[in-house]
């Protein structure tokens, strides 16, 4: 047995304290208060809710959300998607675009492999070269082309993605969406949806009223674009999107059916930033490094979590203090390395071998650094390991 994997079996029922670093944590007990609350939510606001596994990249997560209530999962990668399947989600959505021949071909082998289960695959678009190539993909599955047998006649749902101000995907709101709907209706294997409205620069807008008035506007082309499908005689379907920063500002706007809230099940340093709007649950950290003090000097400490361990697009992590434990800021250190000093007004350093923890800047690339996740219940400070959380999904960037 690899002795990695004799470690952590055998970690199950110990200590937290027994736990070697840098580990990635979750602090179970946070996780299932944060994820029972978004779930209340969505029931009491009567949107479904989709949240994004490209977070966690765990099947065993996935699965517990949708026992929680949630519809299914988003995935940005035909991979994602691919392992989810595998791994038992039949309801994943691929809230992004996908060109290349081959992976089309995955996505159309993937929807018939989920239909035999009464699931579905949905993706989305913003061109029409996009659909072109999705139907083509669709029709050679259907008939067999690609493997030269005969195959069951399946249906993928379509989302128009329309750039509600992100600057990234999507067509332009209002006519031009409706154009990309009115063309994926020629096609039989093809099922127009509703819209990909997904605003992920309004998820860190810090002031509360900024927020708010950049997703008003963002609704207005939503609203637009629905507008102007109807007029086409086409129903809108389903509008999906939102996310940590602002799911309950789309859940109140009467236009958005389906929320893609995935982070609140973590929140990372980044989204602590946020100024709390009152109308959104207050969710708590549960996802952190558990570092370990390996050198100690008069003006800082230097702990073995580096960058390795975490992610920095979104900024340094944050040090969690404990009961009774002196604030600390974060500095680079480099690969394998962080550098500790006391916070402003604090005077007091960690001691040669003491454990930390650490809030990552953002959680979903830091996820893709690990093999696995360490659930803890019980907490941080005298909580024991409950389970080994594999990140299936590392790595799976096609």
């Amino acid at each position: 047995m690899n002795k990695a994997v004799a470690y952590l079996s055998e970690l199950i029922g110990k200590s937290v304290h027994d736990i070697d670093t840098p580990a990635l944590v979750i602090d179970l007990d946070a996780m299932k208060r944060n994820l029972g609350r978004m779930a209340e939510f969505a029931r009491k606001h009567q949107v479904r809710w989709r949240p994004h596994a490209k977070l966690h990249k765990s099947i065993l997560l996935a699965k517990m959300q949708i026992k929680a209530g949630a519809v299914g999962v988003c995935v940005q990668k035909t991979s994602e998607a691919e392992i989810m399947v595998a791994g038992g989600v039949h309801d994943v959505y691929i809230s992004n675009e996908v060109i290349a021949s081959a992976k089309l071909a995955r996505v159309a082998a993937l929807t018939q492999a989920v239909a035999a289960h009464g699931g579905q695959i949905a993706i989305a678009v913003d061109s029409l070269e996009g659909v072109s190539r999705l139907a083509q993909a669709m029709s050679d599955a259907r008939t067999g082309i690609r493997n030269g047998t005969p195959s069951t006649a399946t249906v993928i749902d379509v989302f128009v993605e329309i750039d509600v101000g992100q600057g990234r995907c999507g067509v332009q709101p209002g006519q031009d969406a409706v154009l990309l709907a009115l063309e994926i209706r020629k096609h039989p294997a093809l099922r127009f949806a509703g819209l990909q409205a997904y605003h992920g620069k309004v998820q860190h807008v810090r002031n509360v009223q900024e927020r708010r008035m950049t997703a008003a506007d963002a609704m207005k082309s939503v609203e637009l674009t629905c507008e102007l499908l109807k007029a086409q005689d086409m129903a809108p379907g389903l509008v999906t999107g939102a996310g940590t920063g602002s799911f309950a500002l789309e859940a109140a706007s009467g236009v958005y059916g389906e929320l893609q809230a995935g982070s609140f099940i973590f929140m990372d340093a980044d989204y602590a930033q946020n100024e709390r709007d009152p109308v959104q649950p207050h969710f708590e950290h549960a996802l952190f490094v558990k570092t370990q003090v390996v050198s100690r000097h008069a003006s800082h400490a230097v702990c073995d979590a580096g960058h390795k361990s975490h992610a920095i697009d979104s900024g340094l992590p944050q040090v969690h203090a404990l009961k009774r434990q002196e604030g600390l800021d974060y500095f680079n250190g480099g690969d394998e390395h962080g550098i500790l000093r006391p916070s402003s007004g604090q005077t007091g350093l960690p001691d040669l071998g003491q454990m930390l923890w650490l809030i990552p800047g953002h959680c979903d690339p830091t996820v893709n650094l690990h093999d696995v996740m360490i659930g803890v219940s019980g907490g941080l400070k005298s909580g024991t390991v409950e389970r080994i959380i594999r990140v299936d999904a590392r790595g799976a960037l096609t």
